[in-house]
């Protein structure tokens, strides 16, 4: 394609876009005519194969492809109702990956989704990234308290580090080294590095509750505290496998402190970019 074709394209895919709800999304009926498609019945079965690659791909189908209704002219300033599908970047994406080929409005739409797409699989990534980075903070502040408060009824470090080992395998129904072994942990790094985000609260909240429960029954000595964290880990176990939630076999996640690294390097270079 030449360049001013691939210009002229460019400009008309942005124009055709619009905006509900703060979504960006794209008119089918128009888009079936910038894509080169004279038939609306030929673009329809493009559609359906995208939607299988929605489906397939774990993605709500109408979040993706919503169907609408819009009044169109039809001369003489009468007008009609037709029907319509709202796709979203993602669903434009899907199309093209399953239209014709032979066509360059396909070839450029492929290249064109593909990356806006995955800009915004980039930030996704981000804000999970960053979520999970929080929550391991707030991880380590809640047992930074919990030993405090243990410290005062007595418990030594390595009795701290007894009662949370028996608290994660109540959750996970491994012991720490299994637990290790399992996700390929390091023995030289805590099993929550490794975890992924819903694991990290998960402790984080059976933690909590610990820490509130020795205060508030002024619980006393090792077993008695060690027993309150195991049966606040077993609750938030249950309340999670009733959900379909099984902890012991979500996958392990990246090294934390690599991904800590990452999202520090991208706010410097946010940081450096708005200096500039």
């Amino acid at each position: 394609m030449k360049t001013d074709e691939i210009k002229a394209l460019f400009q008309q895919f942005e124009q055709a876009s619009q905006s509900l709800e703060s979504i960006e999304c794209w008119s089918a009926r128009e888009l079936c005519i910038l894509l080169g498609y004279a038939k609306w019945e030929n673009f329809y079965k493009v559609m359906d194969k995208a939607k299988e690659s929605c489906k397939n791909a774990g993605q709500s189908v109408s979040d993706h492809f919503p169907d609408v209704r819009k009044m169109v002219q039809i001369g003489s300033g009468a007008e009609k109702v037709i029907d319509d599908i709202l796709l979203t970047r993602y669903a434009c994406y899907l199309i093209a990956q399953n239209g014709d080929t032979r066509k360059e409005q396909i070839a450029f739409a492929q290249t064109y989704f593909a990356i806006q797409t995955r800009k915004a699989e980039l930030v996704e990534q981000r804000l999970l990234e960053v979520e999970r980075v929080k929550a391991r903070t707030k991880l380590q502040e809640t047992e930074k308290m919990l030993s405090g408060v243990l410290y005062e009824r007595g418990i030594s470090e390595k009795g701290f580090a007894t009662i949370r080992s028996k608290g994660d395998q109540a959750l996970f129904r491994l012991n720490t080294s299994q637990l290790k072994r399992k996700m390929g942990i390091p023995d030289s790094r805590p099993v929550a590095d490794f975890l992924p985000t819903i694991s990290i609260k998960a402790k984080d909240f059976a933690s909590e509750m610990t820490s509130v429960n020795v205060q508030s029954k002024d619980l006393q000595g090792e077993s008695s505290i060690s027993n309150e964290h195991v049966d606040n880990n077993l609750a938030v176990r249950k309340m999670l496998i009733n959900r379909g939630i099984v902890p012991e076999n979500l996958s392990g996640a990246e090294d934390i402190k690599k991904v800590e690294r990452r999202v520090k390097n991208d706010e410097k270079k946010t940081l450096n970019n708005k200096k500039h």
